[in-house]
């Protein structure tokens, strides 16, 4: 990009210097050099058009290359703005999965916990229904955040399938035959 930007400077001043040069040549007693110095030649008419239509050419190319930079801009602008909303999506995503991969291993963690107390209270040959409901809950709880995390692990493949599985709309077609493909 500074390439660009710095091609577009030189060609700028390469072009102030070809006016400058042509609008020499235009004035008539515009040499104003010592008096022994040798005479300016004549400027041929046709030697002026030539100048004047090189100088044109690149202030064309100048404009076209000035162009191309404002579309390149533009281009890496958007796409950076992608990229930037594609990073906020996916830290999100992880966020969540974070939040529920923590609330899978306290699950869990209780879940062990009560089967501990559960093998404790059957090798001493004790029946407490307590810890049995204890570790029905617990293990309860440790399948609701299993399927919480395999519902949200399911939402982020449905989320990139999404954008690959919906057909763009032809250029001809009317939004009603496309709510109705959606439908």
């Amino acid at each position: 990009m500074s390439d660009i930007t710095d091609f577009e400077r030189r060609i700028a001043a390469a072009l102030d210097r070809i006016g400058q040069g042509v609008e020499g040549m235009l004035r008539p007693g515009a040499a104003s050099g010592p008096a022994d110095a040798a005479p300016e030649p004549a400027v041929d008419a046709a030697e002026l058009a030539a100048l004047r239509e090189a100088l044109d050419s690149e202030r064309a190319a100048n404009a076209q290359l000035v162009e191309r930079v404002r579309a390149i801009k533009e281009k890496q602008d958007s796409t950076i703005g992608g990229l930037e909303r594609r990073v906020a999506r996916l830290t999100a995503q992880l966020e969540a999965g974070g939040l529920d991969a923590a609330k899978l291993r306290r699950a869990n963690t209780q879940l062990s916990d009560a089967a501990q107390a559960l093998r404790e209270a059957m090798a001493a040959g004790l029946q407490e229904p307590h810890l049995i409901n204890k570790a029905m809950l617990a293990e309860l709880e440790a399948l609701r955040a299993l399927r919480a995390s395999d519902v949200a692990e399911m939402e982020e493949i449905l989320a990139e399938l999404k954008p690959l599985l919906t057909p763009n709309p032809a250029p001809n077609s009317t939004p009603n035959s496309t709510e109705a493909a959606n439908a």
